[in-house]
Parts: C-alpha cells; sequence; structure tokens
C-alpha cells in the first residue's frame, strides 16, 4: 500500500518540477501503477490544473498532453485515421474502458515499461516527448534515457506520410502481452518496434534495404527473420524467449502484410 502524506495541485509546472526534486515526491498519473507499490510519498504532484489534458491537431502535427486518457487516445478521430487505427488497437485490449479513463499517455511513456503496448505503438511513428527542463526529445532517444527529476508535459507525433500495423499476442485478454509489435512506413523507410519482449521496447529499421524493391510473401519473412535475429528476449512466466522470438518472426510478417494493404 501507498502512502500519500502530503497532496499538491501544482499551479505551474515550475513549481511541479521544483516539488519534483525532493527524493521521496512523485508526479501522479492516473495513479494505476503506482498505487500498487509500497512505500510512502512525501508529497504527490498533481498536474490536473496544467491544461495538458488535450489533444491539439494541425496540418502538421498531434499534441497530446500528458494527461489525456488512454481512452481519449482510442476515440480520437483524427489520430486513429492518421494511424489506421493502430493507436486503437494498441490500447483497446489494455484491462478495460473504467481502466482507460484513468490512465494517462504520460504515466505509460514516462514509465518505459517493459509490457507498454503505448510505447511500443508510438515509438513506431515520427514521435517526440516535451520534457520540461530536457526540451523536445526524440521517442527513440527518450526510451534508452534514465530515469530523472524532470517532467513530461507532451508527446508529440509529426504527420509524416505513414502506414502503420499494429499487433499484439496476451495469453488472456486484459492481461498484460506476452509480446507486442508494430511496423511502419515513414516516407518508404520501414521499421519495427518490439515490445513486451519482456524489457524496454526495442527499434529496429530496415538498414538493410530489405523491403526496398517491394514487398512480396518471401520478402515479409526476410525482414522479419531480421528483426528476430536484432531484438534479443528473454523469459517470465508469461513466455519463454524461445516463444517470443517466434513470435517477432510471426507478428512482424502478419504486421508487415497488413501495412501492405493499406496502400
Amino acid at each position: 500500500m501507498v502512502t500519500i502524506q502530503k497532496y499538491v495541485k501544482a499551479q505551474s509546472l515550475e513549481e511541479a518540477w521544483k516539488l519534483n526534486q525532493g527524493k521521496k515526491n512523485r508526479i501522479l498519473g492516473g495513479m494505476l501503477w503506482m498505487r500498487l507499490g509500497n512505500g510512502t510519498i512525501s508529497t504527490a504532484i498533481d498536474l490536473c490544473d496544467l491544461g495538458l489534458d488535450t489533444i491539439e491537431e494541425t496540418d502538421e502535427e498531434f499534441s497530446i498532453g500528458a494527461r489525456v486518457t488512454l481512452r481519449e487516445l482510442e476515440q480520437h478521430v483524427g489520430l486513429n485515421t492518421y494511424t489506421h487505427d493502430a493507436v486503437k488497437n494498441a490500447v483497446k485490449d489494455i484491462v478495460g474502458v473504467q481502466f482507460r479513463n484513468m490512465a494517462t499517455i504520460g504515466g505509460s511513456i514516462w514509465g518505459r515499461f517493459g509490457f507498454s503496448d503505448v510505447m511500443t505503438v508510438f515509438l513506431a511513428m515520427d514521435s517526440y516527448v516535451e520534457l520540461y527542463k530536457g526540451g523536445i526529445v526524440s521517442m527513440a532517444d527518450f526510451v534508452s534515457m534514465k530515469m530523472d527529476n524532470d517532467i513530461l508535459i507532451r508527446v508529440i507525433v509529426k504527420k509524416r506520410a505513414c502506414q502503420i500495423a499494429y499487433m499484439a499476442v496476451r495469453n488472456q485478454s486484459t492481461d498484460f502481452p506476452v509480446l507486442t509489435c508494430c511496423v511502419s512506413k515513414l516516407e518508404g523507410k520501414y521499421r519495427a518496434v518490439i515490445g513486451a519482449r519482456p524489457k524496454r521496447a526495442k527499434l529496429v529499421s530496415d538498414e538493410n534495404g530489405i523491403m526496398a524493391n517491394g514487398v512480396t510473401k518471401e520478402v515479409a519473412a526476410a525482414f522479419a527473420s531480421y528483426v528476430a535475429e536484432q531484438v534479443p528476449t528473454d523469459s517470465n512466466l508469461r513466455g519463454s524467449s524461445t516463444y517470443r522470438t517466434h513470435l517477432i518472426h510471426v507478428l512482424t510478417e502478419r504486421c508487415v502484410v497488413q501495412l501492405e494493404n493499406q496502400q
């Protein structure tokens, strides 16, 4: 059980950042993961008054505030039109509607959890995070950064020409995934992201040009094999390393086929 000694609604990002420098102080997201832990939080810092709960769309990008819920992502017409429903497919099996109404994109991305469907799908796009002190950082760099006391303000998705497909395997509906997979084609360049391996999501680009001359069944299989070779896996109670490596091959190939059908 978590014990909170003091609760503060921050009135500015600067106030929130200063409070967050305390060793036992924490920024609150949806509180759905944090509440499962043990220990004492000296000051719980709530960002709910800072206007970080909107999705703004322009001709160039989507700007998603840190307090936007997973349910809002799931239902956003513009974002899901752009991603061919990949975002919706990534979050729709996360527990249930009530959970997704509380869980935030900020908490999901900031935690860089190995099991994160959310990180997997956003890492496959031309996406960035804006940190209060760290500025704008590409998602590819952010996923490997060490945890610190900065504050995630928003997630940015650039509207580059994009086809994208998302798939995951779960042992049981609403459970943590055994493996997540997202394949995208950004302005002609292919990339695959594998999550729940069970470590942090890993991005693999088609650096060898396997997909450069068009996609056939054989080419899709070759790219899937390449991705499986590049992504180390491990075992836990949901699946063995060998099984996960097999799933990488299967899901990557299926995502490539689905992606090509979008054109």
